[in-house]
């Protein structure tokens, strides 16, 4: 993957996780101010109702600012009048258990001549029968008295958060699900830029190793055209045999070193074409000249097809004759018989030229055309073993085609031969 890609891969899911964030939390702190907004509405209506029970049984609450929320968890409830224990235990258990609120709560009445809480309670509605004792000292401390009233009740409930909570379960349960993904993504793209940077550490070696050979390889290219000038080794056929061994070798361990040399610049996005006018037919022609005896070694043919009416195209001209070595070698190489190779040119629609390289080779399948164009991938062979390479002509090529603007396309059956088209 590429550092632009990576980079937008990066920034796109940073943006998209703090959105994420960014929405989730609006959601929570939503849903809390609604569950809170639910609670005190359920408790203003059971105190209303408490209220109205102790007017049925003659007592006359004032007109207005009966109920008044102290704190979030605290009401004070004006009654204005002598106020039964029993009666309000019975109207505040009752009300609350009709808006649903079944919490534990705790609730004190208060005579505000003497300053003090007549009286308090601690009920839990787990068990009804065997409450806590009256007027705990820690009921006392906890709710205070109101000096703007004289006979009046408060009630507090201390688990009130833990209820809002315990409402919100299932937004709480997204909110750990999304904030697993959110770990899961960001430990994927610490793996991912690690790989990253392991991979560039091995082009990196690789392209280093590349160059160390291009020195020796020069060496021994200079060292073999002097030994194939020697008088003394055209004397022995036999030396004369090695000599154009260690040269054609040569040569392709340089064509190899140059590819990779040229992959590394086009995965480092500077890489550059230098394009001219080229002779499409001419070079076909010059590229199958070199590559005939190599061609008919093996008893094939090698024909040309040039239809093309103008075969004048605008193509780096180095490049498209390592396009035009790579499909004619693999025509020859993946091949069980005589190989039978033909090179076509044709004008199509919209002025330009189609370039076909077509043999009678072994084929590939459906499944493996989709990645005969993948780095380092090498169609399995069957029974032909005598295949060399690395799997990068075809990466190379394909790379090459799109630098150009160029479309390339396989058509391929196994044992029926492969047609290698290209749109220039």
């Amino acid at each position: 993957m590429k550092n632009t890609a990576i980079n937008r891969v990066v920034i796109l899911g940073a943006l998209a996780i703090i959105g994420i964030m960014a929405i989730q939390g609006y959601l929570l702190v939503t849903t809390w101010d609604n569950e809170e907004k639910e609670y005190q509405e359920k408790v203003t209506i059971a105190l209303q109702n408490v209220v109205k029970g102790f007017e049925k049984l003659g007592s006359t609450p004032p007109a207005f600012d009966i109920i008044s929320q102290v704190t979030s968890n605290y009401w004070v409830v004006n009654i204005n009048d002598f106020i039964d224990p029993k009666n309000l235990e019975y109207f505040l258990r009752s009300e609350l258990e009709s808006v649903r609120l079944t919490e534990d709560f705790e609730y004190g009445i208060y005579n505000c001549d003497s300053k003090k809480m007549a009286y308090g309670k601690y009920i839990s509605f787990q068990s009804p029968i065997d409450e806590r004792p009256i007027a705990p000292p820690s009921v006392k401390e906890q709710l205070p008295v109101h000096d703007s009233y004289l006979y009046y009740f408060g009630v507090r409930f201390p688990h009130r958060n833990s209820q809002i909570v315990s409402n919100m379960r299932l937004a709480l349960i997204l909110s750990g699900i999304l904030l697993i993904t959110i770990l899961f993504f960001v430990y994927a793209m610490a793996i991912i830029l690690r790989q990253k940077r392991l991979s560039e550490m091995q082009k990196d070696f690789i392209n280093n190793m590349t160059h160390e050979f291009k020195t020796p390889i020069s060496t021994i290219r200079i060292s073999t055209d002097v030994f194939l000038k020697s008088p003394e080794i055209n004397a022995s056929p036999r030396l004369t045999q090695y000599a154009n061994i260690i040269q054609e070798q040569n040569t392709r361990l340089n064509n190899q070193v140059e590819k990779v040399l040229q992959l590394a610049k086009i995965e480092r996005d500077n890489f550059k074409l230098n394009l001219e006018e080229t002779d499409l037919h001419g070079l076909v022609t010059s590229v199958l000249e070199g590559m005939r005896v190599q061609v008919e070694k093996q008893g094939g043919t090698l024909h040309c097809e040039l239809l093309a009416k103008s075969p004048i195209v605008k193509a780096d001209r180095l490049h498209l004759t390592n396009i035009l070595h790579n499909l004619v070698d693999n025509a020859t190489k993946y091949c069980k018989d005589a190989p039978n190779i033909i090179l076509r040119t044709t004008d199509v629609a919209g002025g330009k030229i189609q370039l076909q390289v077509i043999d009678n080779g072994i084929g590939i399948t459906k499944d493996d055309i989709g990645k005969v164009f993948e780095k380092f991938y090498r169609v399995p062979t069957g029974d032909v073993h005598n295949v060399k390479g690395f799997g990068l002509g075809l990466f190379y090529t394909k790379n090459i085609c799109e630098a150009h603007g160029w479309k390339i396309n396989m058509e391929s059956e196994p044992g029926r031969g492969t047609t290698v088209t290209i749109i220039i």
